[in-house]
């Protein structure tokens, strides 16, 4: 159906990048890198919202709290990924999708399926971004200005699997409530954390989260502490850019991460987004994250 080109022509970019709503990314940023996203669901109960659409963190943290459990979440449906797909290819010769890891989510698995069933396989490239939030959203801004450039998507697709080991994304959470009541911590890890105020720093490591440090102490204590300890890898990276990536943090401990960064005088970018509802869902107000990529050497 789709292995053709449509007779409307192409847009002047033939690769359209699309990525599902937890890349995290942005407004300005999806604008000014052309990039399509597509909502991912949350249920509160019996009712479902679509992510960035019709529900905000704030509402989710109130529902969480009132109902003490965590919203579930869910890829798209198969007629929704379809619907997308279709738009992408009546006007770009080929088109990359990015989805939140296969590890957390089906989404990959039901692009693909639509891909399949729209018989347009080998115009659409599906990547598992073996990741989350800003880790995807990193990603997804080389693959744009790879586009730019003018290249195929199989080029870019080659040069984003190459680029993944090296993207670090991390955080540390605030309260292990929510990660709780999601089943990701034990009750009595829960309980410890609370009455001896500590905080756990969470990476992302082969697409699954992976707990390590637990610092102690309040949040913006914390927060300057883990920040420290990302350093001697942060002074290597890539130089281009730098996420800080929260999920509804004091402003006063935003802007000290910033000017951490800003004092190693090494990013010519350092870029702050508002992690969207189904990171958010699972992560509970207050979690801070620095992603990056890392040097190859």
């Amino acid at each position: 159906m789709y292995k053709k080109m449509n007779e409307r022509g192409y847009n002047m970019r033939t690769v359209a990048i699309i990525s599902d709503s937890t890349c995290d990314l942005s407004a300005e940023l999806l604008e000014k890198y052309k990039i399509t996203t597509f909502p991912l669901h949350i249920h509160l109960g019996e009712d479902e919202y679509s992510d960035g659409v019709n529900i905000t963190p704030e509402q989710i943290y109130e529902w969480s709290d009132a109902n003490k459990a965590t919203p579930k979440t869910s890829a798209l449906s198969p007629f929704e990924a379809k619907e997308c797909l279709e738009k992408q290819l009546l006007t770009h010769k080929e088109v990359i999708c990015f989805c939140i890891s296969e590890d957390m989510s089906s989404c990959a698995s039901v692009m693909r399926m639509a891909a399949n069933e729209l018989e347009a396989e080998e115009r659409v490239f599906v990547i598992d971004s073996r990741n989350l939030s800003t880790g995807i959203g990193l990603q997804i801004i080389e693959a744009a200005i790879l586009a730019e450039q003018g290249k195929t998507a199989q080029e870019i697709k080659e040069h984003i699997l190459s680029l993944q080991p090296f993207v670090r994304a991390s955080f540390v959470v605030d309260t292990l409530t929510y990660l709780y009541r999601g089943g990701r911590c034990s009750g009595v890890a829960a309980f410890a954390g609370s009455t001896l105020k500590l905080h756990p720093y969470i990476s992302v490591v082969d697409g699954k989260m992976q707990p390590g440090k637990k610092y102690r102490g309040k949040m913006d204590k914390v927060i300057r502490e883990y920040v420290e300890d990302l350093k001697n890898e942060l002074k290597t990276a890539n130089k281009e850019r730098v996420f800080i990536t929260h999920s509804g943090c004091e402003q006063s401990i935003i802007d000290m991460v910033r000017n951490q960064l800003e004092e190693m005088g090494w990013f010519e970018e350092i870029l702050i987004t508002r992690a969207g509802s189904v990171i958010t869902s699972h992560c509970g107000p207050g979690t801070l994250g620095v992603l990056f990529i890392a040097g190859k050497e």
